[in-house]
């Protein structure tokens, strides 16, 4: 497995799910542990659970906490962040990381080209995320779930692209976006992404983006 490796590239992408108002705590965990700085991203959880449903509780707002690190560094604060998260109980939240091939704006990362991110040893779990237009999330998700997810974090965003720009006042607007996080079991990936496509008719210019990727390290799922 050495030569997946890639010399002198050896970083990982973490990122944590988490209930509103604990990003700060996250953070400062991380920096204690050596890591400086890290992106929070505001959305909602879905829960498939018909009783927080009826009361109207399923959608519940949550902070994603994105970070960098060397691979080493990376498993050391996954650690420690689950452990003082209590991410072994449900409902603290969800913690993974993810090979990158290659990180500019952090201390000594230089652009390789031709790089390639580490192969996954033993894959678990699979990351698919879906963007489409603001308010088809949740039909993202009713796929999803028909395929057996259990639910994802939906975080919005905007983009821009050919065949979706209109213009007003001769001004061009980019629509709001939503991007769909889902996290699988590596049998179950093909299932979801079918389901997802299927209902999104996401292989047809302007309906969407799905790509998935191969996940580390897992914390917080059950």
């Amino acid at each position: 497995m050495k030569n997946n490796i890639i010399e002198g590239m050896n970083y990982d992408i973490l990122c944590l799910i988490v209930n509103d108002g604990v990003g700060s705590k996250v953070l400062k965990i991380a920096k204690q542990d050596g890591i400086s700085g890290g992106t929070v991203f505001y959305g909602f959880g879905t829960i498939n659970n018909n009783a927080l449903k009826l009361l109207g509780l399923d959608d519940i707002r949550k902070e994603i906490i994105i970070l960098a690190a060397k691979k080493e560094d990376a498993e050391k604060t996954l650690e420690d962040l689950s452990q003082k998260l209590k991410l072994e109980k449900r409902n603290h939240g969800i913690a993974f990381s993810i090979p990158i091939a290659n990180l500019l704006g952090n201390r000594n990362c230089v652009y390789k080209q031709n790089a390639s991110s580490r192969k996954v040893e033993d894959i678990m779990h699979q990351a698919i995320f879906t963007i489409v237009d603001h308010g088809q999330a949740e039909e993202v998700i009713d796929a999803a779930v028909a395929a057996g997810s259990q639910g994802g974090t939906v975080i919005t965003g905007r983009g821009s692209g050919s065949h979706e720009t209109s213009k007003l006042f001769s001004m061009d607007i980019e629509p709001e976006k939503e991007i769909v996080l889902i996290l699988s079991e590596t049998q179950t990936t093909d299932a979801i992404v079918a389901s997802i496509s299927n209902a999104m008719e996401i292989e047809k210019p302007g309906n969407g983006v799905l790509f998935t990727l191969d996940v580390n390290n897992t914390k917080g799922l059950f």
